[in-house]
């Protein structure tokens, strides 16, 4: 499913005219190990995390040296439930494992809220459905092919 997965990007980032590099190399299962083997900084990692606020489930894409800000982020939206999915939920969502979705939420019917700290940087970094696979794309590329909410999600 993970090559799947970076076949239906690169074709999707093909067709929109997104300019984009792909690197394959030793598998990677977190943010610093990414970072390392890219020899990126760590916060042009865009991570992707899924959530069920009020029993929707929605992508928040974060800069890799932060973390969701749950309380404030639930309490800003009024939810009055909200959680990280779980492993077998992503699973089903995406067909994929935390670690390797990418940070477009619009390829699995996901809402994307993207905190603008990662704006900070002019190439964002992230692994597209494998945990060996890494893609680079300009940040304003990645705005306007996702178009997601902006706003401040991490700590």
């Amino acid at each position: 499913m993970s090559d799947v997965i970076f076949q239906r990007i690169a074709q999707w980032l093909d067709d929109r005219n997104v300019a984009f590099q792909v690197l394959r190399h030793a598998a990677v299962y977190t943010s610093a190990e990414a970072a390392a083997v890219r020899g990126t900084p760590l916060a042009s990692g865009a991570k992707a995390l899924i959530c069920k606020a009020d029993g929707q489930f929605l992508m928040f894409v974060l800069p890799a040296d932060r973390k969701l800000a749950s309380k404030t982020v639930r309490a800003a939206r009024g939810w009055k439930s909200f959680r990280f999915a779980s492993a077998e939920e992503v699973l089903n969502l995406t067909g994929l494992t935390a670690g390797s979705i990418p940070p477009f939420g619009s390829l699995f019917g996901l809402a994307t809220h993207c905190d603008r700290r990662l704006g900070d940087n002019a190439s964002i970094n992230f692994n597209a459905g494998d945990h060996s696979i890494s893609i680079c794309i300009l940040y304003d590329d990645y705005l306007a092919v996702e178009r997601p909410e902006i706003g401040e999600f991490a700590e």
